[in-house]
């Protein structure tokens, strides 16, 4: 189960608002790099894969794909105004070790590949 706090949700559906495509979802991903092994994917999608973990919170669709599922589940995603701009934070509970920025993590399970990017 994921979690999408309130916040996050109203900025989301904003963000969805402002593009210029029908059909939106929000897919969420987990991919190999970043300091510490694993980085969150992001992003709007048109498409739906078969095997893709479906979810539905508050009116916003939600789509993660079966390998990703796993290493997000539990997570909670928040959105958080303040003077510098707004972001989004993800609180995983899988993840033994985070990085500074809050971009990369791994799991006890999962090292991922760590980059020297971050």
């Amino acid at each position: 189960m994921i979690t999408i706090t309130e916040a996050a949700n109203s900025r989301i559906k904003e963000m969805m608002a402002e593009q210029e495509a029908d059909n939106l979802v929000l897919r969420l991903a987990v991919r190999g790099g970043g300091c510490s092994g694993l980085s969150y994917g992001i992003g709007f999608d048109q498409e739906i894969n078969d095997d893709d973990k479906q979810i539905e919170t508050d009116g916003l669709k939600v789509v993660i794909d079966k390998d990703s599922a796993p290493l997000l589940e539990g997570v909670t995603i928040d959105y958080k105004q303040n003077l510098m701009g707004g972001g989004f934070i993800i609180d995983n509970p899988n993840a033994i070790v985070t990085c500074g920025c809050g971009q990369s993590f791994k799991t006890a399970t999962n090292p991922g590949t760590p980059t020297k990017d971050c």
